[in-house]
């Protein structure tokens, strides 16, 4: 294997330069990281992650906060696998890589006694593995770990949570936008009595959808009567169950605007069920744009998420502030509306 001085010298930089690429990415330039990086392919270069690790206090890792226990839906959602992708597609590009650290359902970090639900001690953890930043997903019952890990001092990017600390930040879509636009769409379409199925009430995204829907509606000078706002949790049965409740009621919705596409295609079952044509009787919009989204009949307008983007803005966030680039300000990724059939 070749030496980071062999590898100096075939750049035309200095070894400083070299070892930048590899520990301080974006302290260099795009144009001399790139050539870098080729000449350590071509070469089959790896750089040496232990002396790495002693040199710089950092293992070249990024920890990934979920809780993934499997008796949770979560880690199954479409919507979490591509900004998965994103998210170490992103941390690959700059020489680290993504460890997924194991919460309260694992008896190895019981045995060191952290859990969610001692987050010191997972603190502490982190800290021992030199790990270099960490990456938050909400998993619905992480606040307190969350506020632990963004008050200690280490980079942390929280996603779809607004995290408060020295070092953290975090990365969401504009859901109260996107919100506002599914109701739009409908007003255009010609509906008045829209209701909405909700995401969990504690969760941001959650909240916001519903937040930009109802701003929307007044907006239009229409009203929401409380039976038209109905509580689910982002997966399918919730969203069959409320629209079996809405089409139940003795003035039902023309249309519903789903705050995820599993609930909406719950909500497109139950319309089936119930002898009801979407979208001449019935019109349903989802949020997330998931791959099932086009392939359900009749295939099913959607508010787009960049998925894969933001896993990509969280793997930027955290390398910034793991360089001393300071604190980014929280980003806001645009959503797109889908039109398909449900809606038309």
């Amino acid at each position: 294997m070749p030496t980071i001085r062999e590898i100096a010298q075939l750049c035309g930089v200095s070894v400083a330069t070299v070892s930048r690429v590899f520990n301080q990415p974006l302290t260099v330039s795009k144009e001399k990281r790139e050539v870098v990086e080729r000449v350590a392919r071509e070469l089959d270069y790896r750089p040496n992650e232990s002396a790495r690790a002693l040199a710089t206090k950092r293992s070249g890792l990024i920890g990934l906060v979920w809780d993934t226990d499997h008796r949770r839906p979560g880690w199954r959602h479409p919507y979490l696998q591509e900004l998965l992708i994103g998210l170490k597609s992103a941390l690959s590009a700059h020489g680290y890589h993504l460890l997924m650290l194991a919460t309260s359902g694992s008896a190895a970090l019981r045995a060191v006694g952290a859990s969610l639900a001692d987050p010191v001690a997972y603190v502490n953890m982190t800290r021992r593995h030199h790990l270099g930043g960490l990456v938050l997903i909400d998993s619905g019952s992480d606040a307190s770990a969350f506020t632990a890990f963004a008050q200690s001092g280490l980079p942390c990017v929280a996603v779809d949570v607004d995290v408060d600390g020295p070092r953290a930040t975090y990365v969401t879509s504009d859901n109260v936008g996107g919100a506002a636009m599914a109701v739009r769409h409908l007003v255009g379409a010609g509906h008045r009595r829209i209701a909405t199925v909700t995401g969990p009430r504690a969760n941001r995204p959650a909240v916001d959808r519903l937040d930009g829907f109802r701003a929307a509606m007044a907006g239009e000078g229409l009203a929401v009567p409380p039976e038209y706002v109905v509580e689910g949790d982002f997966y399918r049965p919730s969203g069959q169950a409320a629209m079996r409740s809405l089409i139940a009621l003795p003035e039902p919705p023309t249309a519903v605007f789903c705050a995820s596409d599993e609930m909406a295609v719950g909500a497109l079952l139950a319309a089936r069920h119930a002898g009801l044509r979407v979208p001449e009787e019935l019109a349903v919009v989802g949020f997330d744009d998931i791959e099932l989204a086009a392939l359900v009949d009749p295939p099913l307008t959607t508010l787009a998420q960049d998925k894969a983007g933001i896993g990509v803005a969280a793997a930027r966030a955290v390398l910034t502030m793991v360089h001393g680039g300071g604190t980014p300000a929280p980003a806001f990724l645009p959503t797109r509306l889908v039109v398909r059939s449900s809606s038309r």
